[in-house]
């Protein structure tokens, strides 16, 4: 983890907090934001702009939690959440709104560098493969779109598929666009001649 990073520590406990804020500045880390008013924290998150988030909460009601669920999700960045007491519904709820840790009964100060470092790999890790899905899906919705006109132009022409294909490539090539826009238009335009 680069000590150039912004890690903004949200704690109600003044002294817990600063527990936290100790153990990261004597990590190397020394721009650390320290805010313990709940009210108007995603507006704070937002001004801060933090790289990494760590919150701890020592007995965490099903509100508080579900508030800081909903903050995850909304603010995607690592979050590493400290609690003194949980259950398996919270857990889960933390993994769900995207909680890269969720640590019972660990706020040890020197627990809290490696944490904070898996957290951030954690949320790595889990954006690059949402990002890999994504694309994966994007490509195969281009395939299907591809293949729908491909089998216009076959019928329409009466020709092969490759040759569907390789004049679907020519006008791509021709207009400076891609295949599956190429594939979108016709597609759109055959569906609202009527023929789709």
């Amino acid at each position: 983890m680069s000590p150039a990073l912004t890690i903004l520590v949200v704690d109600e406990n003044r002294a817990r907090a600063a527990i936290i804020e100790e153990s990261l500045l004597e990590a190397g880390y020394a721009r650390v934001e320290v805010v313990s008013e709940m009210f108007g924290l995603v507006r704070r998150i937002e001004e801060i702009n933090p790289d990494v988030i760590v919150v701890d909460l020592e007995n965490p009601n099903r509100d508080q939690l579900e508030h800081f669920f909903q903050m995850s999700r909304s603010v995607q960045r690592p979050i590493a959440m400290f609690v003194d007491r949980s259950d398996s519904a919270s857990i889960e709820a933390a993994v769900e709104a995207g909680v890269s840790a969720y640590v019972v009964d660990g706020l040890k100060k020197e627990r809290v560098k490696p944490i904070l470092d898996m957290a951030i790999s954690r949320f790595n890790a889990f954006h690059r493969l949402s990002r890999e899905l994504e694309e994966a899906r994007s490509e195969l919705a281009d395939r299907k779109v591809i293949d729908r006109a491909k089998g216009i132009l076959m019928d329409a022409r009466k020709i092969t598929e490759d040759e569907a294909y390789r004049l679907l490539r020519r006008t791509a090539m021709n207009e400076n666009r891609r295949i599956a826009d190429v594939a979108k238009a016709l597609v759109s335009a055959y569906t609202l001649l009527g023929d789709g």
